[in-house]
């Protein structure tokens, strides 16, 4: 099923992010944890990176933006090729968000956390603080303004660290399994907000679910290889996903989704 993508649906919009012949290894493992990576991103997509535990979801993610080196092959944002010295330009163009939102939380309120990034470019404080509060009332969380991180649920803290991504302004979305932890109400609430937001967005998940619903293309992971790049029809094949070590969405399980377009 590789490569069916552009046939079914068209040519890609305007490349904005490209990885060519990505590889890693880890120093203690023999064997690679991606190998021959190769997948680009037009604007504006919404793309799910799925793949069972081990696959090198994570990884590829880290790579994207550099917090991994080094790795043979290439990634390009835009024209821009990333190395050591276009760092500081790659990552104005990439917000990530980590597995576990406390890596990013570390300030004493919602409103420090959200204009941290803003701050350390140089922003002046007045106007951090002003554009942090606006998107904090954009994402309708300026009641967490003055609220300390540790005391957030897990959906306000997924929330407070996407005002901090957001507020940077940037083209790309990174996400590591955002959905992790959340209540079913949080969950839903937190694909109503990505569905609104333009960005380009590569989210990786293991809520196939959250997939079929947020995503219209569906890379897979499956041991280090990408061996499919296709629309979101590929989460209704049982048995190509079973050969992933993947199941099927809990909706096609249970058959109880009388809304989803067949």
């Amino acid at each position: 099923m590789a490569g069916t993508f552009c046939e079914r649906l068209g040519p890609l919009k305007e490349p904005i992010l490209s990885a060519d012949s990505l590889s890693y290894s880890y120093r203690d493992l023999s064997t690679p944890v991606l190998n021959d990576i190769s997948f680009t991103l037009g604007s504006g997509e919404n793309v799910a990176l799925i793949g069972s535990n081990g696959a090198g979801k994570s990884t590829l993610l880290k790579i994207l933006p550099g917090l991994l080196f080094p790795y043979s092959g290439s990634v390009r944002i835009g024209t821009l090729k990333l190395m050591p010295s276009t760092l500081n330009q790659i990552r104005r163009r990439i917000g990530f968000i980590f597995q576990n939102t406390e890596d990013q939380l570390f300030m004493n309120s919602v409103l420090q956390d959200t204009a941290f990034g803003l701050l350390n470019r140089g922003v002046p404080s007045s106007e951090a603080e002003k554009r942090a509060v606006q998107m904090l009332t954009q994402l309708s969380a300026e009641h967490l303004l003055h609220r300390h991180p540790a005391r957030l649920s897990g959906g306000e803290k997924t929330l407070t660290a996407l005002a901090g991504v957001l507020v940077m302004e940037p083209d790309i979305l990174l996400m590591d399994e955002p959905a992790r932890g959340l209540d079913p109400a949080a969950r839903r609430r937190l694909i109503d907000l990505l569905q609104g937001l333009k960005h380009t967005k590569l989210i990786a998940t293991h809520d196939l679910d959250l997939a079929y619903d947020l995503c219209s293309r569906i890379l897979v992971l499956h041991q280090g290889r990408l061996v499919t790049d296709s629309d979101r029809s590929v989460l209704k094949d049982d048995a190509f996903l079973r050969s992933v070590q993947l199941d099927l969405p809990l909706r096609f399980q249970q058959n109880t989704d009388p809304m989803d377009p067949q």
